[in-house]
């Protein structure tokens, strides 16, 4: 029974450190240069992309309202963040970290990419509520369903 629970200790301690790794400066830096070089992978503004699906409708600016399907995760696949299955999110373009405000004004309706978003351009040194770690790289799945004005200065 000694060596069971000595194994598991074990085993949960390289586990955790395992984590604490994947979220290292390093392992952020590899992450993004590794990815910048995947097949389909475009880089503008400061983040890099994937098209999973064209879309053809309305770009949107700062000042629109975009209505999202998202998923949120960091780079050792954690997810912090999703729409609810069936369900989709509606945000003002120029409230958002800058990562997502620039990605948004290059889609177009109809548009699903895959985004990674460095730190600098997503929350930073501070990090984000307890779940995003400060200096972070972000990758989301993001479906552009909707580009809208907003009313009476709201979205959504």
């Amino acid at each position: 029974m000694r060596f069971l629970v000595a194994t598991v200790a074990l085993a949960t301690t390289i586990s955790i450190s395992f984590a604490q790794s994947d979220l290292s400066p390093a392992a952020n830096s590899a992450f993004v240069a590794s990815y910048a070089k995947k097949p389909g992978v475009t880089s503008a503004e400061g983040i890099a992309y994937r098209v999973i699906k064209s879309g053809n409708g309305k770009q949107p600016d700062r000042h629109d309202c975009a209505t999202v399907t998202y998923r949120g995760n960091l780079i050792n696949g954690q997810v912090f963040d999703a729409t609810a299955p069936g369900k989709t999110a509606t945000f003002p373009v120029g409230g958002l970290i800058k990562g997502w405000t620039e990605a948004l004004q290059m889609m177009h309706e109809g548009d699903d990419w895959e985004l990674v978003i460095p730190s600098d351009l997503a929350y930073g040194h501070k990090g984000a509520g307890g779940v995003i770690p400060p200096d972070q790289t972000l990758v989301f799945d993001v479906t552009l369903l909707k580009v809208s004005a907003p009313v009476e200065g709201q979205c959504g």
